[in-house]
């Protein structure tokens, strides 16, 4: 029998993007820049705070940042694009290709697959943190605020980010809201229906991974689980709900390094003189 995982809840969806570009238009103005610098990936959450950004009416810059990228993900990266350049005249765009970047590096590195097993996703991860570099680059020589595109279940549930990659951000828009209402507000938004529809992928490998495929349980099903860890431990369920708070946890305790402050080692008082 198919077991749901419902994820439960209403929102008030105008209001909660009346609220975010409030807070970003805000944000920005406290911190004395002009507006915000977004990385389009052509996926969901990246779609969704880009046409947040350009609703504050400040300046907004969407990169489009391509490294060996599957032609299905910048085609709707660009079509969004082009969409929000044609809705707003504070949004302007710049696609920088990365690829001969990234290749440089990696020869520059020079190590064989075969000799690291984690080299296939340290380079997945180089890629993330190009980016990051990227981005940074364009937002303090425009007078940007880096913008993240993380959501709550990427961000605080299951680590499903790059540190000091797409996890290297100034401020995070949409990290407070689970996918299931990320998506929500892109309806709303008038988000192309093909990034709706797209299955959710990081993008970061030559061939085509879902996130699913990657973390081994459905978004709705992950939502599931962190609304009930903590309180209800695997074996108290059955089939496909164990299995999924199974990979919950697991997947929980092995990010919070990317969340946690970095380590400082304390020296006593005694030792400094």
């Amino acid at each position: 029998m198919m077991q749901v995982f419902p994820t439960g809840g209403t929102m008030d969806t105008q209001a909660v993007i009346t609220h975010i570009a409030r807070w970003l238009d805000e944000y920005a103005a406290q911190a004395n820049v002009k507006g915000f610098v977004v990385g389009v990936s052509g996926g969901i959450d990246s779609a969704v705070v880009s046409a947040l950004a350009a609703r504050t009416g400040r300046t907004t810059l969407l990169l489009d940042m391509p490294i060996r990228q599957h032609p299905g993900q910048l085609e709707r990266a660009r079509r969004h694009i082009r969409n929000l350049q044609r809705q707003y005249a504070n949004v302007s765009a710049q696609t920088v290709d990365l690829t001969d970047t990234f290749q440089t590096f990696e020869q520059t590195v020079g190590t064989h697959q075969t000799a690291f097993d984690n080299q296939p996703l340290s380079l997945a991860n180089a890629r993330s943190r190009l980016r990051m570099l990227t981005l940074y680059y364009y937002g303090q020589i425009h007078g940007l605020l880096v913008t993240g595109t993380g959501n709550k279940i990427e961000d605080f549930g299951v680590g499903f980010f790059t540190k000091y990659g797409d996890g290297g951000v100034d401020i995070s828009p949409i990290a407070d809201l689970t996918k299931t209402q990320v998506y929500r507000l892109a309806e709303a938004l008038g988000v192309d229906e093909a990034i709706q529809k797209a299955p959710p992928t990081d993008g970061l490998w030559d061939t085509e991974r879902t996130d699913e495929e990657q973390m081994g349980a459905s978004y709705p099903e992950l939502e599931w689980a962190m609304g009930v860890y903590g309180t209800r431990k695997p074996e108290d369920f059955e089939g496909r709900r164990r299995e999924v708070l199974e990979i919950y946890t697991r997947l929980h305790r092995a990010m919070q390094h990317k969340i946690n402050p970095i380590p400082v080692c304390r020296i006593p008082p005694e030792l400094l003189g």
